[in-house]
């Protein structure tokens, strides 16, 4: 059976950043709109939901080994992004659901995994290969 991960030196480090940084999306996603900076442009919000979800895809393509973990990862992010615009919607009193923030989030992750066979796919076992000091 293929390994589920890239072979890292350190992947229990690896994992464990990608992991924050989806806690990070769904804090971020259920916190009070009160909390938030403002919008400095109308919109903005979209192009922050796209690239969060690239950055979410494209680090999930560098770590996970095999194409099929990957699409499966962005499958996850798809789901989690609507979930979480649901969720807004639900169970948030400042904020609402927004079906245009789902597409940007959907778009997003497929624009990372867009990444898969490209040199980039490689870029964490290159960072995983430096000395860190």
């Amino acid at each position: 059976m293929a390994p589920l991960l890239r072979d890292f030196r350190r992947p229990g480090l690896w994992l464990a950043v990608w992991l924050a940084m989806v806690g990070a999306v769904i804090a971020t996603s259920l916190m009070s709109a009160r909390d938030l900076p403002p919008a400095p442009f109308e919109g903005v919000d979209k192009v922050e939901h796209f690239l969060a979800y690239l950055l979410l895809s494209a680090y999930a393509v560098m770590l996970f080994a095999r194409r099929r973990t990957q699409a499966l990862a962005a499958v996850g992010l798809i789901a989690l992004g609507v979930g979480l615009e649901v969720a807004q919607g639900a169970l948030t009193a400042s904020r609402q659901a927004d079906s245009a923030d789902a597409l940007a989030n959907t778009l997003g992750a497929f624009a990372g995994l867009c990444l898969a066979p490209t040199p980039l796919a490689r870029g964490l076992l290159w960072l995983d290969g430096r000395r860190l000091s």
